[in-house]
């Protein structure tokens, strides 16, 4: 063999070991990677398991607060319906009374016309007989004298009067029973559980109505209602019992304040518009809020009254309608002594 031969197989040699290096190293390489991917992989496995479980437990405590939201809701619808139950049952002794007051004048007036009708009845007959009289030619003057003694004895001239004053006075009885009834069915009504566009004014008037036996003995009420105060997107029965609550709650001010006298107090309540909101204000001349205690109003459970007066719910309930679900303002300002004044503002649209 000569060199050449020589160098060509020892170049072939090289090349093959070259590459049986690079395969080895190669191999290696892998080797390598796979000692050091073992624990990454399970580490990254180990990682999404973890995920996994975090994942699971997010979503079952996401369940969870949505359950305790919705039993939130619910509890609050409950516990506005119950203190407007509540309300109606403190009021239904007086609205019994405002109904029964004009139903007994209109019974009363009833007997009246009913004996009217008797003897107006026994008039009529004599003067059918005078001109039965008259149709026969016959000589009235007996007949006639009989007609006379029996217009005297009726006395018609007060039956005049009083009969067509007894029907009016029914009519308004009748009116007043059924603005009460109407008053007292708009607002013990479920309502609505969507917002829709109320004229507030209405709300207000529906009120003073129901509420009537418990500021009529100790207060007059004066309104100043806006005529051209836009319908307001709300709740309206929730407005109506925030209405209600500040109404009972001035009215017992006042009777607080001067318990033994006869001079009454005043509520004005008065209506506004305000750009894009309403505005509300109750005024009573009530004993006032203590200032140590002003800040408290709003709380819970709260009450200056005595036991089996009053819950502490009212105003609570009121200022959680009006910020929370309307998205207004509930404020107040009180003298101790002189009285207090709730303002109520409320969007006329939702914001």
């Amino acid at each position: 063999m000569n060199k050449q031969d020589d160098r060509a197989t020892i170049t072939k040699l090289q090349a093959q070991l070259n590459a049986q290096q690079k395969t080895i190293n190669a191999l290696m390489n892998a080797a390598e990677e796979c000692t050091s991917v073992g624990p990454l992989l399970s580490q990254n496995l180990n990682l999404e398991r973890v995920v996994q479980q975090k994942t699971a437990t997010l979503q079952q405590q996401g369940e969870e607060l949505k359950k305790a939201l919705h039993d939130l809701q619910l509890t609050q619808t409950r516990l506005l319906q119950a203190q407007k139950l509540e309300s109606v049952g403190q009021l239904a002794a007086g609205i019994a009374h405002e109904i029964n007051t004009p139903a007994q004048f209109i019974g009363t007036n009833i007997t009246f016309l009913e004996e009217s009708f008797v003897d107006i009845k026994r008039l009529i007959d004599t003067f059918q007989k005078v001109l039965q009289t008259i149709a026969q030619g016959s000589a009235i003057t007996e007949t006639g004298r009989e007609a006379e003694k029996l217009l005297e004895e009726l006395d018609w001239n007060y039956l005049e009067n009083e009969i067509p004053a007894a029907i009016q006075q029914s009519k308004e009885g009748i009116k007043r029973v059924t603005t009460i009834v109407q008053a007292m069915k708009e607002f013990s009504h479920p309502g609505r559980k969507e917002k829709a566009f109320y004229d507030l004014n209405k709300i207000l008037e529906t009120t003073i109505t129901v509420a009537s036996n418990e500021w009529k003995y100790c207060a007059e009420i004066v309104t100043h209602f806006d005529a051209n105060l836009p319908k307001v997107f709300c709740l309206a029965d929730e407005i109506g019992q925030v209405f209600l609550n500040i109404l009972v709650n001035a009215s017992h001010a006042i009777a607080s304040k001067s318990p033994n006298s006869s001079e009454k107090g005043k509520i004005t309540i008065s209506t506004r518009h305000n750009q894009e909101h309403v505005e509300i204000c109750i005024e009573d001349t009530g004993i006032g809020i203590p200032e140590n205690i002003r800040a408290r109003v709003f709380d819970p459970f709260f009450t200056t009254k005595s036991v089996g007066k009053g819950t502490g719910q009212g105003l609570a309930i009121s200022h959680d309608v009006i910020e929370n679900k309307h998205k207004g303002i509930l404020g107040l300002t009180s003298e101790t002594g002189k009285g207090t004044v709730f303002t109520i503002q409320l969007p006329i649209q939702e914001e």
